[in-house]
């Protein structure tokens, strides 16, 4: 069955620097952690934080030692007091946008005008936003409850960051219509204004909406209630076991939105669900190709094809003919380094790849054979090139296992914080890109391969800037769950921001390289049809910044295509020239 996923789905900023907070305070704090009251409104999220021994607390007797989070919908600022009174270390999760919020009530009341709050009055933020009041504060839910307000005070309204729009302005209308003066502050954030957009959006192009997110999740009953609202059959879900494929009856794409609090590997895993519901107009021989790409790409295959892919396009650019073993060496060396490093170091693929995780448990037996077998074959390979070349790559082999193998001593482990190689901040990132580049253009020219030093060296940038690029992309769409087991993966050490352009400036150098590469005799005129590979990892990201395409499968198959590319490029020129 055919998914349109929502662009805005999951973790609104507020939820994310929160989240990002109490788990950079998790993985480098031996002390107790708390959390005052629940720190998102999703059950799940909640015990993954249990587990990493993060506790919620909604008193604060018998507790003396520590760090405290507040939440993202932020609190009273008598529970602050109380908070600063105990030896508890705070730790300010409020969202930025419930703060600005917090303020105006504040700034407003205290000259004398009476608050209007449009939102939920049980909900935690509006509860935080009434105890900022310093007069009178009212909270109302629906146009009917303007009347009940009290003429002789002056108003200003403000809005729970999450309510609806819709109602919040039908609400606006009246208030201005019975007392023209009131001041208004369009205090709905823009992320909960994109997601109800999108939702009213999709409604004219689905057959039903899916709405992921806790059932106690304000915001993300709003959604549902909005959907609905659209005409849609709408089903409101916590987890795929929520699903009934009998709802899909009939259907042939299906929305999926979710609420500001839900994680990605959530959603992941309700879109994934659906796709397999089949459709009885289905085309079998597409449903076919699509379920074999899948295993291609979850398998590392495809890694491997793309390694092989340029390793073939470097003899053509160089000028060189090409030797069908390197190729084959190098799809071998990858495709083993990623299956056999990937079960040495599950950490997070559960919560940032669910869907590869239960892939590796379904073919363990298969993957860790395929994987000791490419090893061996590539090792019979080298020896057969050479002794040089054998021991070359018995090295890389013994460097890209020692990658996830711990270094010292279990007992000492936790005085050090590099137990491992892929404990180093941003090593991840550096290793893929080395090891392409030993596997691909040194071991060729140990073997005697004629390039001169200049071509080797340019040749050698281009493979270092394209894979770390790939290998650094691949660390942002996989931040949430690697932020969450602790890995110290390059977008976690310095942020996603400045990683984005770390790959762009990655991919400017490598196109700055192939651009004058002829004209200095570096490399063959086939690197000019090679930018496009540059372009396409170029656009992949775009993709990710703009949210035109949701993290997953599909984005990642986007991205290693851009080397099966350069393999093609490869062949398509040695055909016409």
């Amino acid at each position: 069955m055919k998914v349109k996923l929502a662009s805005t789905a999951g973790f609104c900023m507020g939820v994310r620097r929160a989240m990002e907070l109490v788990l950079e305070e998790a993985n480098r704090s031996e002390g107790p952690l708390y959390t005052f009251g629940p720190l998102i409104h999703n059950r799940q999220v909640m015990e993954l934080l249990e587990r990493k021994g993060i506790q919620t607390v909604n008193e604060l007797e018998e507790l003396s030692e520590g760090e405290i989070v507040i939440r993202a919908h932020g609190i009273p600022p008598h529970q602050r007091r109380l908070l600063k009174r105990s030896r508890l270390r705070i730790i300010d999760g409020t969202c930025p946008r419930v703060a600005r919020v917090q303020a105006i009530i504040r700034y407003h009341t205290r000259k004398g005008l009476a608050a209007v709050i449009v939102g939920d009055r049980e909900h935690p933020e509006v509860i935080g936003l009434m105890g900022h009041g310093e007069g009178p504060v009212s909270v109302i839910n629906s146009v009917e409850e303007v009347a009940g307000l009290n003429d002789d005070l002056p108003y200003f309204m403000v809005a729970q960051t999450t309510q609806d729009e819709k109602i919040y302005h039908e609400i606006t209308r009246e208030m201005l219509k019975r007392f023209p003066g009131t001041k208004v502050f369009d205090t709905i954030c823009d992320a909960t204004h994109q997601r109800q957009e999108e939702v009213r959006a999709l409604a004219h192009l689905v057959d039903a909406m899916v709405v992921v997110g806790g059932f106690h999740s304000g915001n993300t009953r709003r959604l549902a209630q909005i959907a609905k609202a659209e005409g849609l059959p709408t089903f409101h879900v916590e987890t795929e076991k929520d699903l009934d494929p009998k709802n899909f009856s009939g259907m042939e794409v299906i929305g999926v939105t979710a609420g500001a609090s839900t994680p990605n590997w959530m959603i992941k895993n309700v879109v994934k669900e659906i796709e397999i519901i089949q459709d009885p107009k289905r085309n079998a021989f597409l449903a076919w190709g699509k379920k074999i790409f899948k295993f291609l790409l979850l398998s590392n295959v495809v890694i491997g094809a793309g390694a092989a892919s340029l390793s073939y396009a470097t003899f053509i650019l160089s000028g060189s003919t090409p030797k069908l073993p390197y190729p084959l060496l190098a799809f071998l060396y990858i495709y083993a380094m990623h299956v056999l490093n990937r079960f040495l170091d599950k950490g997070a693929s559960a919560y940032n790849d669910p869907e590869r995780a239960a892939f590796y448990d379904r073919h363990l037996f298969f993957l860790c054979l395929t994987g000791v077998a490419a090893i061996s074959f590539a090792l019979f390979l080298a020896y057969d090139r050479g002794k040089t070349s054998f021991f070359a790559l018995c090295g890389f082999s013994f460097l890209g296992i020692l990658y996830s193998v711990p270094l010292i001593p279990a007992q000492i482990q936790k005085k050090y914080p590099y137990a491992k190689i892929k404990d180093i901040p941003g090593s991840k990132t550096l290793s893929e890109s080395l090891a392409w580049v030993a596997v691909i253009s040194v071991l060729p020219r140990l073997d005697g391969e004629p390039w001169h030093w200049s071509v080797l060296i340019a040749i050698s940038l281009i493979i270092f800037f394209l894979s770390y690029a790939r290998s650094a992309l691949f660390d942002i769409l996989q931040f949430q769950g690697d932020l969450i087991v602790g890995k110290e993966t390059l977008p976690l050490t310095i942020g996603i921001k400045k990683t984005s352009l770390i790959i762009k400036c990655a991919l400017i150098l490598a196109g700055c390289i192939l651009v004058p590469g002829p004209f200095f005799h570096w490399m063959t005129p086939v690197s000019y049809p090679l930018l496009l590979c540059v372009l396409g990892i170029y656009l992949c990201l775009t993709a990710y910044e703009k949210q035109w395409i949701y993290p997953g499968l599909n984005l990642e198959a986007l991205v290693e295509c851009n080397f099966l590319l350069a393999g093609a490029v490869a062949v398509i020129w040695q055909i016409f020239q």
